[in-house]
């Protein structure tokens, strides 16, 4: 999905439609009327059960959703109100979830010899959900197209150019997709093993929506090949931001985010000492707030976050939050999840997955 401007309550409402208002327990219709924006995450509940949860921005959740299992990323398509939660890899399941209440929610199943990486994005139209995915006997990325408007049903693939593809996002106009290959080689025989850390290739690729022709493709420099690129995000300039995991010794300080354009090398982000040390080689998951002029990055591990100026690459805010999981635009910052089920100042009986997704366009 193209991440632009979030919507508040009340146009949500109006695309939501009035049947799913009306189907809410009275505790989400009293959280939903009382929200100037909706988020989704997905979620672990006390009996070890998965779901994926609407929430109002105060942290409290108004509807769930049943999943399977465990999901990781999701994508929303503001033209037709679906939203998608991706299995975590090797996961072979996606769910949609129709907040128009029009359809009941539906699994679909990736292609024969594929699993999926947790993350896709959908068309600007609505019409074409891609998924990023593992061709694991070939060990190269996919990304599989499925058609949102005939059932979801799977029309094709294109290569990602890459190996352990994971996060993407499409351009604003549909014409190009941005694939992060964390470049980092998995098997569903071998788990979540990563099997070729000594030799990774992790690359950002720019992608031709219609055709799957490769239009640029950035690999990390030699030194930083152990630098896996995970997670994406575009500006409102159209520029591209990306986090990176380290793979590396524990002891090695490299950048963890960057940005760059179409024709434009990768420039990685400048972080103060202090800052760097803090995301612990790890960013799980980066967002970018359009209007605000931000990017926000989130590590677990280090459990911060932290808010950037994209205009200057300063940091303007600082947030210690054990176990942060996802990070998504809210006014004038941005909303933070954590694995212990706090969201902002509310904490709910739920761990909430690693992303987090502010509805809306």
């Amino acid at each position: 999905m193209a991440r632009s401007a979030p919507l508040d309550r009340r146009r949500f409402l109006k695309m939501a439609g009035a049947a799913w208002a009306a189907g809410l327990a009275p505790g989400g219709a009293f959280a939903l009327d009382r929200t100037d924006a909706v988020f989704a995450s997905g979620f672990m509940d006390a009996d070890g059960s998965f779901g994926l949860a609407t929430l109002a921005e105060d942290g409290r959740i108004i509807d769930r959703v049943g999943l399977p299992a465990r999901s990781h990323g999701m994508a929303y398509s503001a033209e037709t109100g679906h939203t998608v939660a991706f299995a975590r890899r090797p996961g072979t399941f996606a769910l949609i979830f129709d907040t128009r209440g029009r359809t009941a929610p539906q699994v679909i199943h990736c292609g024969e010899d594929r699993h999926f990486f947790g993350h896709g994005c959908f068309s600007p139209d609505g019409r074409l959900l891609y998924a990023s995915e593992n061709d694991f006997d070939a060990n190269r990325g996919t990304v599989g197209i499925y058609a949102a408007a005939d059932g979801y049903q799977r029309i094709g693939e294109f290569d990602t150019h890459g190996i352990g593809t994971h996060d993407m996002t499409v351009s604003p106009d549909g014409s190009m997709l941005v694939v992060a290959n964390g470049g980092i080689e998995t098997h569903p025989d071998f788990g979540r093993t990563k099997l070729n850390l000594d030799r990774m290739e992790p690359s950002l690729t720019l992608i031709d929506a219609a055709t799957g022709t490769l239009i640029e493709k950035h690999g990390m420099p030699h030194a930083l090949r152990q630098l896996s690129t995970r997670h994406v995000d575009m500006d409102a300039s159209g520029r591209i931001w990306f986090a990176c995991q380290y793979e590396g010794p524990r002891n090695d300080m490299p950048p963890l985010a960057g940005s760059f354009a179409r024709g434009e090398p990768i420039r990685f982000l400048d972080l103060p000492e202090t800052a760097t040390r803090a995301l612990a080689n790890y960013v799980g998951a980066i967002a970018v707030n359009r209007p605000a002029g931000l990017v926000g990055l989130v590590s677990p591990k280090g459990g911060v976050s932290l808010s950037v100026e994209i205009a200057t690459g300063r940091i303007v805010r600082r947030h210690i939050v054990r176990d942060a999981a996802g990070i998504a635009p809210a006014k004038d910052d941005f909303a933070v999840t954590s694995y212990a089920g706090r969201f902002g100042d509310r904490t709910e009986p739920v761990a909430f997955d690693q992303h987090l997704l502010r509805l809306g366009r």
